[in-house]
């Protein structure tokens, strides 16, 4: 699912909020749990920063070593 950064304001004026409830478009959706909330916030910036072109990937580098060659 394509999300925009105004969902994502919406999600997150919620949580400083302390709703549970959020209201988009005309849509209206209600988070059980705070956790709930927070989950759903970390899921739509994970969609943006992996939709943003610009945005650097992670990259991990693992060395091993022995002794000698």
């Amino acid at each position: 699912m394509a999300y925009s950064q105004t969902q994502l304001e919406a999600l997150e004026a919620a949580l400083a909020s302390g709703m549970l409830r959020v209201s988009f478009e005309g849509r209206s959706v209600e988070y059980r749990s705070v956790e709930e909330l927070q989950k759903a916030i970390a899921e739509v910036k994970a969609a943006l920063a992996a939709a943003d072109p610009d945005h650097p990937r992670s990259r991990v580098l693992r060395a091993y070593t022995t002794k000698g060659f």
